[in-house]
């Protein structure tokens, strides 16, 4: 049940379901997400603490860099609320707007890109 609980809170927030469905492009630095969302990098923490908590990314630290991704062996519940939200979120609107963004921001070195933000993590 705990589990079940934390995976539905992790998707209950919009920015959250952002998150998860830009990280099925492949890992990114914490500053690459804040630049997606366009959020405060302490609101972007928290979001993907919540992600974390729930299984739902993984997370590695390089030197300044903080890194998510998806799970590489995630469980099964993990794994089904992944591919559910993939399924319900492939033609939104958003969501689209978001891989375009996330292409561009991939572009973008990631000194400079931390540059913007007093931490990066």
């Amino acid at each position: 049940m705990r589990e079940f609980l934390a995976i539905t809170k992790a998707l209950s927030d919009a920015n959250r379901a952002r998150v998860l469905i830009g990280l099925g492009g492949g890992e990114m630095c914490v500053c690459q997400i804040i630049e997606m969302l366009g959020l405060a990098p302490s609101t972007v923490s928290k979001h993907v603490s919540i992600l974390h908590q729930a299984r739902l990314v993984e997370s590695r630290k390089e030197g300044r860099w903080v890194y998510y991704r998806l799970p590489r062996r995630p469980d099964a519940t993990a794994r089904k609320a992944i591919r559910w939200a993939r399924e319900a979120l492939a033609g939104d609107e958003q969501i689209q707007a978001d891989a375009r963004t996330i292409e561009t921001v991939k572009k973008i070195d990631k000194e400079k890109l931390c540059a913007r933000y007093e931490r990066c993590r």
